[in-house]
């Protein structure tokens, strides 16, 4: 049984060795309305394309994991009510059940690898959760990405997570933590943290993609992102919204894989906050393709 369909495109551009890169899709089922999340998609897709690369979508559909849906089918994932944002440990059930899904970090890069895209462009990645001494919750994107040989490219981590901690696991796995074009791990909706990383330019990511294909490391590397200047929110704006939707979760007993849903549905109760999410996608899918266009260039 062949669960990985990839699309015609897809398959052509891998075949001819261009770049492509791989999006997760967890923003159409939740944190951006219908039918801006249509739009955002598009938008995202068309900015790959202007860098130069391909973009390839990832979502659950009929019983099939699918790299590079179609607009008609990013519309019916965006419109439906009952789709399941899939993490890799709900991989086999969403699918055995021929459920609609959207994919996670983890997900999406599980399919990409086995697909043979090198780039995957995401909004925040998961991590380590802040109540980590009482429930061991650790978000699967951190362990896929340890086996994965992929690169990376996100806002930072979600911000209701625990960053420094998330990023002690990270270097546990392996996982290489880069700043692009930053010295300061991005805050996702701040331009920065107090965290110090190594910055990195497009072109030095693209050159350790390429040595990578020289070592025997299955560790993808992990490059946040800062929003440009200008579309950042402050910490006044976003410290308040962060703590009254973790008292919510807490009021309601929100926990395990609920919590970066309810995370992301809050969004909508905020303009600016969803728009910096948008912008944090658009910004990201530019970024990632870039890099993949850059990595094609030079290697044979």
């Amino acid at each position: 049984m062949n669960t990985l369909q990839v699309s015609t495109e897809i398959r052509e551009a891998i075949i001819d060795q261009r770049p492509i890169v791989a999006l997760e899709s967890s923003f159409l089922s939740h944190g951006i309305p219908y039918p801006e999340n249509v739009e955002v998609a598009l938008e995202a897709a068309e900015n790959i394309r202007r860098n130069g690369a391909v973009p390839a979508t990832i979502a659950l559909i009929d019983g099939q994991i699918k790299v590079g849906i179609t607009k008609q089918e990013i519309q019916m994932i965006a419109s439906k009510v009952d789709v399941r944002k899939t993490s890799i440990q709900d991989l086999p059930h969403v699918l055995s059940l021929r459920h609609t899904g959207t994919t996670t970090i983890a997900t999406a890069a599980y399919a990409a690898r086995h697909a043979g895209i090198r780039f995957l462009s995401a909004a925040g990645l998961g991590g380590v959760h802040t109540d980590i001494g009482n429930h061991l919750d650790i978000s699967n994107d951190l362990f896929t990405m340890a086996e994965s040989n992929i690169c990376v490219v996100t806002s930072g981590i979600h911000p209701i997570l625990d960053t420094l901690k998330t990023l002690d696991l990270l270097e546990a796995l392996g996982v290489p933590v880069y700043g692009y074009e930053t010295e300061h791990y991005p805050g996702f909706f701040n331009p920065a943290t107090s965290i110090r990383v190594d910055s990195i330019t497009a072109n030095h990511a693209a050159e350790i993609m390429q040595m990578k294909d020289h070592l025997t490391l299955n560790q993808s590397i992990h490059i946040a992102a800062p929003l440009p200047a200008g579309k950042t929110l402050p910490e006044e704006h976003t410290t308040p919204f962060i703590h009254h939707t973790l008292q919510q979760m807490k009021d309601h007993h929100v926990s395990g894989k609920e919590v970066t849903n309810h995370w992301l549905s809050s969004f909508r109760s905020d303009k600016d906050i969803l728009n910096a999410y948008k912008c944090i996608l658009l910004h990201n899918a530019d970024i990632t393709a870039k890099i993949a266009s850059l990595y094609h260039q030079s290697t044979p």
